[in-house]
């Protein structure tokens, strides 16, 4: 057993639990992009940054805190603008006893919701143009609005 993820301490499991676990939070999160593909120092091809595959919008491929990858908005936006299930935070990772940042991770919004006017960064599939997408963010929206009647 070793300490898994990229937040200190944030579980110690065996390499089949951890894998199961991380897996599912992923399903649960919608971090379900591959890992990111790091170019080869020799080649000297053109790089372009990562796309949407339904829409063909930029996106940022960010690993979250439990070793997966997901695909962010380019930019933030106020919390009261996306929805709960697709909200994320950035979080810069430093090196121990050090200023220097080291890694930025993806982390997602729970337990505390933020206030209305707070920068989240949306999940892609919240600002995503697809047919697909769209419909399931009015889904979404319904259900939030269903569950939250005022």
């Amino acid at each position: 057993m070793r300490v898994r993820g990229r937040v200190r301490l944030m579980v110690a499991l065996c390499d089949p639990c951890w894998n199961a676990h991380a897996n599912q939070l992923a399903l649960e999160e919608g971090a379900t992009a591959p890992p990111k593909v790091e170019p080869d120092p020799d080649d000297v091809a053109w790089y372009e940054p990562p796309t949407c595959g339904d829409c063909g919008a930029v996106v940022r491929h960010y690993p979250t805190n439990y070793d997966r990858w997901v695909y962010l908005a380019v930019e933030d936006l106020p919390a009261k603008d996306v929805a709960p299930r697709y909200r994320w935070r950035l979080e810069t990772i430093r090196a121990p006893y050090s200023p220097v940042a080291v890694d930025v991770v993806a982390m997602r919004i729970r337990g505390i919701e933020p206030l209305p006017s707070d920068p989240v960064r949306p999940a892609h599939r919240a600002v995503c143009l697809s047919p697909d997408a769209l419909q399931e963010a009015e889904q979404e929206a319904e259900q939030e609005r269903a569950a939250d009647p005022e």
